[in-house]
């Protein structure tokens, strides 16, 4: 277990399947081979692919249990749950200030 044989030749990274490695790669290389067939827009994965698909057909399968909002993302309705929970995970180590995302978070410090 913890094992990853896999490693990225170009930035070390290393992986415990060669198939992450492969779509790892992608990073570096800027290869897209899932291309969307209604707007042409490409993707490196095919998950990616599938989800952005979701936008044109006007599917939203992942719903917040508390207020029925949905999402085309899991990852959005992560984050769209915080709003409830009042969780804010992202901390700016020089003020004590948090936020419910990341990229908040990045902004945020841009301001020190």
């Amino acid at each position: 277990t913890g094992e990853r044989p896999y490693e990225c030749p170009e930035c070390g990274k290393s992986f415990n399947q060669s198939s992450n490695l492969t779509v790892h790669q992608r990073r570096h290389t800027g290869e897209r081979p899932y291309e969307c067939p209604e707007c042409g827009k490409s993707f490196s994965q095919s998950a990616h692919l599938t989800a952005h698909q979701r936008s044109h057909m006007g599917e939203r399968p992942y719903e917040c249990p508390k207020c029925g909002k949905s999402f085309i993302h899991s990852s959005a309705l992560i984050v769209h749950h915080r709003i409830h929970t009042g969780e804010r995970p992202f901390e700016c180590g020089e003020c004590g200030k948090s936020f419910i995302q990341r990229s908040h978070l990045t902004v945020h410090q841009r301001s020190h």
